[in-house]
């Protein structure tokens, strides 16, 4: 195995200029999430550099580009908000200690092998989660976009919303409504030579500095001075009063993360008709948020934006995530002071952009036309993580989908199960052999099919025909057509065993083998019928239950023959108490 993935220098031009592109669309959304997080606009570029670096060298996707993405600063907003208000020496520290925890508990989701069914969830959850971190950014930006302080949380952005609309610093709200005309309205041909958000950024700073140098903080709120340098060591720091929560904000960060990793690794392969390694993915998410929170940085995740513009401009190895993560540190190192003067109100507008890039407005165009289950999901997972926790949204909406998807497995068990009785029951499905022997049996079998897999859905239709067997003198089992017997269901079919029996039904088993077989033998199913009762073959086991109950009509009617009322009322008497 590869010390570092894919990585080769075959591609070194492709590959440098797409680290220099991928570099330059990172570097206003990293300060624009380091502003929108709470924390600053150099948390925002230390989390590009160490997940960027770190992700590239280590993870499991070639061409991917990681660093702060909308959904992981919607989560740290929330983090940072929650620990400095109960900590206000202590918080930031254990906010990051939190994405050090994040990190962490990404590399065991990678040790355990769980990255192939992370991303194993319902369209409807993912739809909804991604658009409601989406309406998140959008609202949270309310504040900024017409000049004043940024919202702590989504219920107060909206309640400030008339306030903010009412009383709006007019420089601020022009140069955030630029940014969104830049945002939109930028040439293709142009954005494939300087990127729509750094033309936005540099137009937008320029005009503020030139025509309102002297505006105060109050009605133009600039980035201000960020540290130049290398960053601090940020060792970790616990409150162990609030220990559960911080892991909890940990583990929804490292979920949040990997879901969007690994997103964005799809999205790659797609492009580059290559397969990514889920496991080592979230390995490299994992150790690069791990160092990102050492050293004070946002946490990150694969970005699909900055990827995608990676792989078009060149970039195919991991050798263009490291470039990317090196030139931002360039920048952190030397040009710092170029950024004092950017607006918060220019960061808003770029925000903005991005949120309304993320809501998944194709889906949500025609999600009612596909199916209102899927919709009404889908729209509740979206009001949750607006209005309740990211986590908490991904449960209910992958619960409630499980239910639906189990639900509808169920119908479709339960219509491969067929009871047959005569010859004409069995939908053209019985060869003509087979039926000549139902035919034979007068009504007196009851073959008793089940086709395809058989899970605890199916036990309800199992259970519901357990009442016919009485009617009738011998039981077929027919498990030729099923490949796997849950527990559940193997249990139905022995409490239906186990009536037959009592009511002196023979029972035959057909087609029992591989692992349904060895489910029923180790619930000593099998055990409860005799040897010759266990047959391979639908005609076998019909014609011994032909034979048994013309043998039984046989010996009646010989004793009728012989006028001898001993034998005939015994023998009745014997077939009467059979049925029975």
């Amino acid at each position: 195995m590869q010390f570092v993935n894919g990585l080769h220098f075959r591609n070194l031009r492709g590959d440098v200029f797409g680290g220099l592109t991928a570099a330059i669309v990172a570097l206003p959304l990293a300060l624009a999430f380091g502003v929108s997080s709470g924390a600053g606009a150099i948390h925002g570029l230390y989390g590009a550099i160490f997940v960027g670096l770190f992700a590239a060298l280590f993870g499991g996707t070639p061409s991917q580009i990681s660093g702060p993405t909308g959904p992981m600063t919607v989560v740290m907003t929330t983090v940072f908000t929650a620990l400095v208000a109960k900590n206000p020496e202590n918080g930031l520290a254990m906010a990051f200690t939190v994405v050090m925890l994040g990190g962490i508990f990404q590399i065991l989701f990678g040790v355990l092998r769980l990255g192939k069914y992370i991303t194993l969830m319902p369209y409807t959850v993912i739809s909804g989660f991604m658009s409601g971190i989406g309406v998140i950014i959008l609202l949270l930006q309310i504040g900024p976009f017409f000049g004043h302080p940024s919202s702590g949380n989504v219920v107060e952005s909206v309640s400030n919303f008339p306030t903010f609309v009412a009383n709006p610093h007019y420089a601020a709200t022009g140069l955030a409504i630029l940014t969104l005309v830049i945002m939109f309205g930028s040439p293709r041909k142009l954005s494939r030579l300087i990127p729509s958000p750094l033309l936005a950024l540099i137009v937008c700073t320029l005009i503020s500095v030139v025509f309102f140098p002297d505006l105060p903080d109050s009605e133009l709120r600039r980035i201000g001075e960020i540290p130049t340098g290398l960053p601090k060591l940020q060792l970790p720091v616990f409150d162990f009063r609030q220990l559960k929560e911080m892991l909890g904000y940990g583990l929804m960060l490292a979920t949040l993360g990997a879901i969007d990793s690994l997103l964005t690794s799809m999205v790659a392969d797609n492009i580059t008709r290559t397969q990514h390694d889920s496991d080592r993915e979230l390995i490299g998410q994992g150790i690069g948020n791990t160092i990102a929170g050492l050293f004070g940085g946002l946490p990150g995740a694969g970005a699909t934006m900055r990827t995608v513009i990676n792989v078009k401009a060149g970039g195919q190895t991991p050798l263009s995530g490291m470039i990317h993560a090196l030139v931002l540190l360039e920048v952190v190192l030397g040009a710092g002071s170029l950024t004092e003067k950017i607006p918060h109100a220019v960061l808003a507008g770029i925000l903005i952009k991005v949120g309304i890039d993320i809501i998944d407005w194709s889906f949500l165009k025609r999600a009612h036309q596909v199916s209102l289950k899927a919709a009404a999901l889908m729209y509740l997972v979206l009001f949750m993580t607006v209005f309740v926790d990211l986590i908490t949204a991904v449960a209910v909406g992958v619960f409630i989908a499980n239910l639906l998807t189990v639900k509808n497995l169920s119908e479709l068990q339960i219509n491969q199960i067929k009871e047959i009785t005569a010859p004409d029951d069995g939908e053209n499905s019985l060869s003509y052999e087979e039926k000549q022997l139902l035919k034979q049996a007068r009504g007196r079998i009851f073959l008793f099919r089940l086709g395809g897999p058989m899970s605890f859905g199916a036990a309800k239709g199992i259970s519901q025909r357990m009442g016919m067997v009485e009617k009738y003198d011998v039981l077929i089992l027919d498990l030729s057509d099923v490949p796997l017997l849950g527990v559940t269901a193997s249990l139905a079919i022995e409490t239906m065993v186990k009536e037959a029996r009592d009511k002196r039904r023979d029972v035959f088993i057909v087609g029992a083998t591989g692992r349904v077989n060895q489910r029923l033998e180790k619930l000593k199913i099998l055990q409860l019928l005799p040897a010759q009762n266990r047959v391979s073959d639908r005609i076998e086991a019909l014609e011994q239950a032909t034979a048994l109950i013309t043998g039984e009509q046989s010996h009646i009617n010989s004793a009728l023959a012989q006028e001898n009322p001993i034998e005939v009322n015994s023998a009745a008497a014997s077939l009467d108490q059979t049925k029975r």
